[in-house]
């Protein structure tokens, strides 16, 4: 995921200070991915470095306010406009971890096991957690997103297990 795109889309509704970019930032992702207020600095720095946005003085409370600079905005339009490909997600951990268990030798169907049932506990948090929600819209496809997610690898794991069990046979 893209933090700093992130922050720039925030930051192209008006200026903003760093602990603001964290608040806003997970009230729109219904807090699932957590940000702390060191990594919103750091990459501040990275985009103020790479003339996506500048300083814009302090705010009364002292607090540094940043702004999106036109080179900012082209790069948010550019990331808007681009589809995200298969090949900028990192590799898949379980794909491979289930590779590895069928090359290696080790108990394939325990390992689809466990998998599942850490599956089925983040797919009831996540449900429950939609149920919950009550940060708008952005939220709500966020957690729809992820609980899409989880159901599609519940299939998957089924999938691998049938085809463990018939090539075992």
């Amino acid at each position: 995921m893209s933090i700093r795109h992130g922050l720039l889309a925030l930051l192209s509704g008006g200026p903003r200070y760093g602990y603001q970019l964290r608040v806003e930032f997970e009230a729109s992702t219904g807090a699932t991915w957590p940000l702390n207020i060191g990594q919103v600095y750091t990459t501040l720095s990275r985009l103020e470095r790479d003339g996506l946005v500048a300083p814009e003085g302090a705010d009364e409370q002292g607090r540094a306010v940043y702004t999106i600079t036109e080179a900012g905005r082209e790069e948010l339009a550019r990331w808007f406009s681009t589809p995200v490909a298969q090949t900028d997600r990192p590799r898949d951990e379980l794909a491979i971890k289930v590779a590895m268990a069928v090359a290696g030798g080790v108990d394939v169907a325990e390992v689809i096991h466990t998998q599942r049932g850490a599956t089925m506990r983040a797919l009831q948090e996540l449900t429950r957690a939609k149920r919950a929600a009550t940060g708008g819209l952005a939220q709500r496809l966020v957690l729809d997103s992820l609980i899409f997610k989880a159901e599609a690898e519940q299939r998957w794991l089924d999938h691998c297990e049938a085809v463990s069990k018939e090539k075992n046979r």
